[in-house]
């Protein structure tokens, strides 16, 4: 059985992702892991209150997740546990992913903003910090089946087996047509030879490509999930150099910080 972590904060964008999340896996039967992070808050630090009462202020909050992870079960008739933590987010979520052996982990994202796009925040940095598979879910979307996938490369560049076989599996699981999705400035032998290895991993699935020629490779993705009426947007991320990364916006960030469906990250 799949294990997926929704990683929750009890913000708007966060309850969105886990009913958007419970809902996929109740038709899949998939099992969730809610997790919370929760430290003592700067006003309770400063009211320098004894050991126990951060204790009792911690249980609280534990006991919270555990209600709301029965809530999960009872409402969707699904296997949900929780997994609180206090510390480091990315550490205590790396920790909760190794422990739990989860597949993926699920985030929400609150509306575009310029700050957002420009700096991110922790959905966009777990994108490139974490190798697990990340879906980001934008606080409008909600889950009514996954029909068909858009899967965002640069065949010129290649895509790793593994990657086309995470895409495979996700596409079967829902009995999803895969749209391949290329933006170019031309198509090149290079990208033609690198559909061999697309073909072979994608054999038996409906699938099909789709290539674009365009300077704005952003708008180009955000148009065709318009036109398409995509349910889900799949991408890989790219790692830049520190120098090269001041100069290169992240287009995996970019889309899921400004994004109408959810957008599910994959990494090598």
């Amino acid at each position: 059985m799949k294990k997926i972590i929704i990683a929750t904060d009890y913000s708007a964008e966060a309850e969105n992702a886990l009913v958007y999340a419970a809902r996929a896996a109740a038709e899949k039967q998939y099992e969730l892991v809610l997790f919370s992070l929760q430290n003592a808050s700067i006003h309770v630090l400063n009211a320098r209150l004894p050991a126990s009462s951060m204790t009792a202020h911690l249980a609280a909050k534990e006991e919270h997740l555990k209600e709301s992870a029965e809530r999960v079960k009872r409402e969707f008739g699904i296997e949900a546990t929780s997994y609180f933590a206090t510390g480091v987010f990315f550490d205590e979520l790396e920790r909760c992913i190794v422990n739990t052996g989860a597949d993926m982990v699920v985030m929400g994202m609150a509306d575009k903003s310029l700050e957002q796009d420009m700096m991110g925040n922790t959905t966009t940095a777990a994108i490139h910090r974490l190798k697990t598979p990340i879906l980001a879910v934008p606080i409008g979307a909600s889950f009514n089946g996954i029909q068909h996938i858009v899967f965002a490369c640069d065949i010129s560049r290649g895509v790793h087996k593994r990657v086309l076989g995470k895409v495979r599996d996700i596409a079967a699981g829902f009995n999803a047509k895969v749209e391949i999705f290329n933006v170019t400035h031309a198509i090149s032998d290079l990208a033609q030879n690198n559909r061999k290895d697309i073909d072979e991993s994608m054999a038996g699935m409906a699938y099909y490509y789709n290539d674009v020629a365009s300077d704005d490779v952003i708008g180009a993705i955000k148009e065709e999930i318009i036109a398409r009426k995509a349910d889900l947007l799949i991408m890989v991320p790219y790692k830049y150099g520190f120098w090269s990364s001041l100069v290169h916006k992240s287009k995996t960030r970019i889309m899921a910080s400004g994004n109408s469906i959810p957008l599910l990250s994959l990494h090598l």
